[in-house]
């Protein structure tokens, strides 16, 4: 008898059709989510927005603010626009102390991991299920696919995202976005790569992107030197920017940093002991925002970036985006010690001007009286004023009362800033009450710029009074009235009487120079001694002599490149030039006659390192040898003259040293200017108020000797001082062949006393060109 088939049971059949039910539910989910992921990446017709393509994921474009390095290779400055504040840092130059805080507190599987968590999406999801939000689940490579390509920008969003009003629904496809660019960085990148990348586009707020900022800014350091605390604190900021900024919010910023040491020891990053001692400490920020008004060389990073802007757009290049690498010829050491020299005689200087006015103001006429409506007229050619006027144009009425509205303001003060209650007329005067000053130093041997100080206070004060500013050099022109004199075969010894000259200039007209107080000595003195003393009578015999065309074509070959008139008064230095354009001239004296343009930008290299563009010496023989160096001994003779305008100069910088200098002060102590001149550098300072009548109201207290002399001798104090700078004293290098003039004056020299004292100089009357032409 055959063998009835057993019936299976109700519940084996449930159990069959359960199992092939998850199986096929199983690949549908499969099937389907694949399907999603292609849609996203795919957007297929144009649902869900699009996605970076491969290039853009092998090769994120991200703006890179472009940096300004001295030649000593500090970062001076760096130039970027809003938003885009940041600087690449390399893994190499991330402290371990970082990257353990980031991974603890962020991503501790992000060494296991492809880009996706699931550990962390589990987590992610069963805190949103249960309303406990403690952690995210996204990784370090999600979030620079956030951070770097900006996936939840409405540039993302196809139509079917601009249309759905379920936030949840709306995470979910751009975290599904951001999961399929996570895995495509990963593929593309190694974990150091991703690690560097993340920690370069993060936003520490305040305008502060990336960690070479950040470290910078809170801390005062660099990435690879951020202690364990000082690393917390910046890994726990980033995660809400405002709330734990350790400047405003403090005890914030402390108890996040704590939890990210907690997790550091949780992990065993740290120890509990060193847990322990690290949460007492304080937060110890160091904290300064990085912009174009602190740092080094302040004035001179805005002019750079003057030239750097031309040539970007003539080289089709984005200063401000494409991180580009500048090399400069400033000595960081050197313009340090030059700004600390300005700082401390400016100081002294105002405090001396303002007990020195008794409470007057300081724009005064020709007759020492205050100018009326001085302040009117410079507020009436202030940008300030024209947009009033234009704000108020049926209202003339209306400026008056803004302009004397009293308002908070921050003013400068050399004890620091003070917060004020000031109208904007009353503003402008406490600031016209303040000198001004320009320094630069150079290398005369290269044109290497080392130094360059444009002002007081560059907060406060943009105007850069090395290049841009340009004043009447007094007697700091003489010496090219002399170098055009000793090219014409005239010696050092050469002699002439301190008498009254006279020169007959167009329309009839006649002028006569005059010394010091209108007197002259009647002695016969040598060309070099009466360059020293700064004689003017003497120099207009020579101007008289060489003729003043001969003497705007020296000026010319110089580098001298504002306009010059040849006229007999421009031997007195009555027109405009600059302190760059001086301090350029006399370099070519040291560098035996061979004049080389000052320049401050060696090379520009891209992000990558690649050379974009150098920039050599721009070189040309302007005297022959020997005449340089004669002049170099005429200019040594304000050191080794009686009455010489450089004997006041300190033991310190002029013992076992050789140096060539001059003096200028203009009519009235209107600008004060030094000029000295080594083997080795070739620096200058001027002196002066906004306006040429802002100024002592006694000439002797402006004259340039007691100026800008000091900031000059202050500089070459600290150099010296330092045997970083690699900068000694010694002589000038002597011509090989032997000179064809006699330059020994000693028999020559029986003038006794030119000036009445060893500290002044002969005053430089300040007169129009157009009325000797």
């Amino acid at each position: 008898m055959a063998k009835r088939k057993k019936k299976k049971s109700s519940g084996g059949l449930w159990l069959s059709h359960t199992l092939k039910a998850l199986w096929i539910g199983f690949v549908l989910i499969i099937i389907s989510s694949f399907l999603y992921v292609f849609a996203i990446k795919g957007d297929w017709f144009g649902l869900f927005g699009g996605m970076p393509s491969v290039k853009a994921l092998e090769n994120p474009e991200n703006e890179l603010a472009s940096e300004l390095y001295s030649a000593d290779k500090v970062l001076l400055g760096i130039y970027y626009r809003p938003n885009s504040n940041r600087t690449p840092a390399q893994y190499q130059d991330l402290s371990p102390n970082l990257i353990q805080a980031l991974t603890a507190i962020e991503d501790i599987r992000f060494n296991q991991h492809s880009g996706i968590d699931p550990k962390g999406i589990i987590r992610a999801v069963v805190g949103v299920l249960t309303f406990n939000r403690k952690g995210g689940g996204s990784t370090l490579s999600q979030q620079i696919a956030k951070n770097l390509f900006n996936t939840r920008q409405e540039d993302f969003d196809g139509s079917l995202l601009k249309r759905i009003k379920n936030n949840d629904i709306k995470t979910l496809i751009q975290k599904s976005k951001e999961w399929i660019i996570a895995v495509e960085l990963e593929k593309n990148f190694t974990k150091e790569e991703i690690m560097a990348m993340y920690l370069n586009t993060v936003d520490f707020g305040g305008n502060t992107f990336g960690i070479n900022l950040a470290s910078r800014t809170f801390f005062n350091t660099t990435p690879d030197s951020l202690a364990i605390q000082e690393a917390a604190v910046l890994v726990g900021l980033v995660q809400a920017p405002s709330y734990f900024n350790p400047v405003r919010n403090p005890e914030n910023s402390k108890r996040k940093r704590n939890i990210v040491l907690g997790q550091m020891e949780k992990y065993q990053f740290i120890t509990k002991t060193m847990l322990d001692s690290l949460v007492n400490l304080p937060i110890g920020i160091d904290y300064e925002i990085q912009n174009q008004n602190v740092g080094l060389a302040t004035y001179f990073r805005t002019v750079t970036g003057n030239f750097l802007r031309d040539w970007a757009v003539d080289n089709d290049h984005d200063l401000y985006g494409d991180g580009l690498k500048i090399y400069t010829t400033i000595d960081s050491r050197l313009q340090k010690y030059a700004e600390e020299a300005m700082s401390e005689q400016m100081k002294r200087l105002q405090a001396h001007f303002m007990e020195h006015l008794e409470g007057r103001q300081p724009w005064i006429d020709e007759n020492k009286k205050v100018i009326p409506k001085f302040l009117e007229s410079r507020m009436h050619a202030s940008p300030h004023y024209r947009r009033l006027k234009k704000r108020y144009e049926d209202h003339p009425d209306s400026i008056e009362i803004v302009l004397n509205l009293p308002k908070r303001m921050t003013v400068f003060s050399w004890d620091g800033d003070i917060d004020t209650v000031m109208s904007s007329m009353d503003s402008l005067s406490y600031y016209k009450h303040f000198l001004q000053s320009g320094f630069i130093a150079m290398d005369p041997n290269t044109g290497h710029i080392k130094a360059w100080v444009g002002g007081i206070d560059h907060k406060y004060f943009k105007y850069d009074h090395v290049k841009y500013g340009r004043r009447q050099p007094g007697s700091t022109f003489k010496p090219i009235v002399y170098a055009t004199a000793i090219e014409n075969g005239y010696s050092p010894c050469y002699t002439l009487m301190d008498a009254k000259v006279t020169f007959d200039i167009p329309g009839n007209k006649k002028w006569t120079p005059q010394n010091a107080g209108g007197k002259y000595t009647g002695k016969e003195m040598t060309i070099r001694k009466a360059m020293a003393n700064s004689v003017n009578s003497i120099t207009a015999k020579m101007m008289q002599k060489v003729g003043p065309s001969e003497v705007v074509k020296m000026a010319k070959r110089l580098g001298i490149q504002s306009e010059l008139e040849a006229v007999p008064a421009l031997c007195l230095g009555v027109n405009d030039v600059s302190l760059f354009e001086l301090v350029g001239a006399y370099s070519t004296f040291v560098n035996k006659g061979t004049h080389i343009t000052p320049f401050f930008i060696t090379r520009i290299e891209d992000k990558n390192g690649n050379i974009l563009q150098e920039f050599p010496p721009k070189t040309f023989e302007a005297i022959n040898e020997e005449t340089a160096y004669i002049m170099l001994h005429m200019l040594k003779g304000a050191l080794e003259e009686e009455g010489g305008a450089a004997l006041g100069l300190s033991y310190e910088v002029k013992v076992g040293n050789e140096i060539g200098a001059k003096t200028g002060t203009t009519q009235n102590a209107s600008d004060g200017w030094f000029i000295g001149i080594t083997k080795d550098l070739a620096a200058g300072a001027w002196v002066g108020g906004d306006d040429r009548s802002i100024h002592f109201r006694n000439w002797v207290s402006g004259q340039g000797s007691r100026t800008a002399r000091p900031i000059w001798n202050r500089f070459m104090e600290m150099v010296y001082a330092d045997e970083q700078t690699h900068i000694t004293k010694g002589p000038f290098p002597r011509p090989i062949r032997k000179l064809s003039v006699e330059i020994n004056c000693d028999q020559y020299d029986d003038l006794s006393n030119v000036s009445d004292s060893l500290e002044v100089e002969t005053p430089v009357i300040i007169i129009n060109p157009d009325d000797i032409r």
